[in-house]
């Protein structure tokens, strides 16, 4: 059984026993979260689409981490005029794992 859940915007693929890294949520390592934005669901004998949602689905995540990803570098040059702006931005990231897919159809 695998899902496609929206979080903060971006659709991740989940699957039970996987790790997503996203980005930042507000909440403390070591908790449980779920997320019912889930926009496609395949269980063992069925599919289902959402339109926009599939109802009655959910995604369980525990939280594992927060950290960052690797430092992206910009660097801005302009040749004979003495222009020159380096920048740095590292993302902030959070790790998460799928601990459980319900899926309860609405009838």
């Amino acid at each position: 059984m695998f899902a496609i859940v929206r979080i903060k915007g971006f659709q991740f693929f989940a699957k039970v026993g996987e790790r997503l890294t996203v980005p930042k949520l507000d909440m403390a390592p070591d908790t449980a979260a779920t997320f019912d934005d889930v926009i496609f669901l395949k269980t063992d004998n069925k599919t289902v689409i959402g339109n926009p949602k599939v109802g009655g689905a959910s995604v369980d995540v525990k939280i594992l981490s927060h950290n960052r990803a690797p430092k992206v570098t910009t660097f801005k040059f302009i040749r004979r005029k003495k222009y020159r702006r380096l920048q740095g931005h590292k993302q902030p990231l959070t790790q998460l794992e799928v601990t459980k897919i319900n899926y309860r159809p609405l009838e």
